[in-house]
């Protein structure tokens, strides 16, 4: 995790000298910066005009060039940055054709989204049933794409879906709806104005929505007004001034104090009429127009550093870096962390699937992670012994954000959204590098990376052999039911399911498990039929599940010890001391000594795991189900993670309560 934040500032810090490296060609082609001041008087008048648009400013009634550029020159100073951006949004909105623009169904589907909206200006046109629309279609689409550029949505309300819901509302002709909160709290009511003028011209909608807009910000014509706003107040401690010599603010002014509602208050100063102004030098405003940010810490006069346009994405992307809300920490850190997870694609080395494979896994880690921490995080915010924390963090990350360095950051964050072409390409040139130099680190390795297949081989059987284990064949079950005896054995075999991962089990259990050596007598005697029947028959009653074979001295890799081997010409010592012959290999026959084995478990002289008998002092391991093996056959079982046994699945870890057979009880009743 740490070496890919560490790429991940390692690629903002080449973003950051890109952008530097951008400028410099701008400047060297054309010998002008972004921050570079334009004279209004140099423009034309369809560029003037242009920059009215996007500041949301009328100029239906100025005919000559000298009053649209006053217009301009009262609302701001324009810079080259600012004049690029509204030719090239004039240049998108002239190519493109596709309007986004919302079709309702009904009252429900109106009611959620423009009622409900807290936040947000909507115009919606109203359709009467068996009407035409108040606008066409053309008109229609240039008004979508005139207000849109001010976040103000629309949408196209047709009664003939919902007729009834048209007559409760008084809607009885084709007309225009504009929804914008009423009041200043961030939950307050939504007013719906509906448009009563004869014209239907674009402007003069505009001009009917930006005026209904301003009238809910705060307006101030007189200097007394201005100095009991100016002194700071507990409900709004930021507050965001115009002082301009114009009739009302502009669109995109008007705009971002709906989008900021409850969290910075913004307030229009017109001071057209006023003719002292030196009460506006005391406050510190040395110039008009000027937007003024008044925080707490004091004021910030914005559009004195760079990427500060008089536009609304620029103001919005400063206003949001200010005074943030939860959301928009929450968006950032999921950006950021997703650019995290993204890494793993050129990290990882191997095989294609696998590179997919493990990241797919890391941002569905990740994002798992982000949202269950950020869910205490939001339950920490709304306790009330919190608040001075919360307003000390504001307090740090307002004195943070009004620096040089992060107007640099905005910058480059408002250039790379607005070219996301050039954004996904060098991170895909960054996330390149980084595999060609993880290959460059790996080379010296001697384990080649697998292909497509092999890798799906190997993930294949590490899923079979993890997550779906053999399930014992019927003939293994034991005839009486354990369920029955015994409840609790249900709830064990529940916990240990054949076709679900097995529990992580601490393997310290296994030191604990009863061992011993295993010990068989030698019988010796004349190679007579009835001898060896007499005696076979007694081996059969004395073992359970053992079968005759020969001793050998093949298993020492059981623990067994080193025996004698019977052979033709070979003897067993009998008890005097003197030498008797021995019986063939193929009669000769073991006899396990039952005496030094624990009394829970089952006789048994064959180990299962592997199939062959036990010898002459080799080591043998019980298990709680009473079933015996080679020791290191069961070890090596149980560490690789069957914690059960391989004949009857019972926990390995755990003992069986304590059961009486049908023979002990048998022999209680006699």
């Amino acid at each position: 995790m740490w070496l890919k934040l560490f790429f991940l500032l390692l690629y903002f810090m080449v973003l950051f000298v890109l952008a530097r490296f951008f400028e410099a060609v701008v400047w060297y082609e054309t010998g002008l910066f972004a921050t570079q001041l334009v004279d209004p008087v140099t423009l034309s008048f369809n560029k003037l005009k242009t920059i009215l648009e996007c500041r949301g400013l009328g100029y239906s009634g100025l005919a000559e060039k000298r009053d649209v550029r006053e217009l301009v020159e009262k609302s701001g100073d324009l810079m080259q940055g600012e004049l690029y951006s509204a030719i090239k949004n004039e240049k998108e909105q002239a190519e493109s054709h596709s309007e986004s623009s919302t079709t309702f169904s009904g009252e429900m589907h109106f009611y959620e989204l423009v009622e409900d909206t807290k936040d947000g200006i909507w115009l919606v046109q109203v359709i009467a049933q068996d009407r035409e629309a108040l606008l066409s279609k053309a008109n229609w689409g240039k008004m979508v794409q005139k207000v849109s550029q001010f976040g103000i949505r629309t949408g196209t309300f047709n009664c003939s879906s919902d007729s009834r819901y048209c007559r409760k509302r008084g809607w009885m002709k084709s007309t225009l709806i504009m929804s914008v909160p009423q009041t200043y709290a961030s939950k307050g009511k939504v007013m719906l104005k509906e448009y009563n003028g004869r014209r239907i011209e674009t402007e003069h909608i505009f001009k009917w929505m930006t005026a209904h807009v301003a009238s809910r910000i705060k307006t101030i014509r007189m200097s007394q007004q201005l100095v009991e706003e100016w002194h700071p107040s507990e409900k709004h401690p930021v507050k965001m001034f115009l002082f301009a010599k114009l009739a009302q603010p502009p669109a995109f002014f008007s705009a971002l104090s709906v989008k900021f509602t409850g969290r910075i208050e913004f307030i229009f100063v017109d001071v057209q009429s006023w003719d002292n102004i030196t009460s506006l030098e005391e406050i510190g405003v040395q110039q008009l127009p000027s937007y003024i940010l008044k925080m707490p810490e004091g004021i910030y006069r914005y559009g004195n550093s760079i990427g500060e346009f008089i536009s609304l994405q620029a103001m919005d992307t400063f206003l949001r870096s200010v005074q943030p809300e939860v959301n928009d920490l929450f968006v950032l850190s999921l950006v950021m962390v997703n650019l995290m997870a993204w890494l793993d694609l050129f990290i990882t080395q191997g095989a294609t699937i696998k590179r997919f494979v493990v990241l797919i896994s890391t941002l569905g880690t990740y994002n798992s992670l982000l949202i269950i921490s950020w869910l205490p995080i939001l339950g920490f915010l709304q306790l009330p012994y919190l608040e001075g924390f919360y307003d000390y963090s504001l307090k740090l990350l307002r004195y943070a954000d009004t620096t040089t360095i992060a107007s640099w950051v905005r910058t480059d964050w408002t250039f790379y959204s607005s070219h996301p072409a050039l954004f996904l390409s060098t991170y895909l040139a960054h996330g390149l590098l980084i595999d060609y130099f993880e290959k460059k680190r790996r080379c010296n390795n001697e384990e080649e990376n697998p292909n497509n297949l092999e890798w799906l081989s190997s993930l294949w059987d590490w899923y079979t052999s993890y997550l779906v284990h053999p399930i014992t064949s019927f003939h293994n079950f034991p005839n009486e039911s354990d369920w029955d005896d015994d409840p609790n054995f249900l709830l064990e075999r529940l916990a240990f399911p054949d076709l679900w991962l097995h529990p992580l089990i601490p393997i310290d259990y296994i030191n604990n498990l009863p061992t011993w050596r295993f010990k068989c007598t030698q019988v010796c005697g004349p190679n007579s039929e009835e001898n060896s029947g007499r005696d076979l028959d007694s081996n059969i009653q004395n073992t359970t599940g053992g079968q005759t074979q020969g001793l050998n001295s093949e298993h020492e890799e059981h623990g067994c010890g080193k025996e004698r081997d019977c052979a033709a010409d070979s003897c067993c010592h009998s008890e005097n001391g003197g030498d008797v012959p021995c019986m063939k290999r193929e009669a000769q026959e073991q006899q396990a000594d039952w005496s030094q084995w624990p009394s829970d478990m089952i006789h048994c002289t064959e180990c299962v795991v592997c199939l062959e008998n036990f010898e002459t002092d080799c080591i043998v391991m019980g298990l709680p189900c009473a079933h015996v093996f080679h020791q290191q056959c069961i070890v090596v079982w149980l560490a690789g993670g069957q914690h059960c046994c391989p004949v009857c699945r019972g926990p390995s870890y755990k003992r069986k309560p304590v059961r009486s057979s049908g023979l002990d009880l048998l022999e209680q009743q006699e």
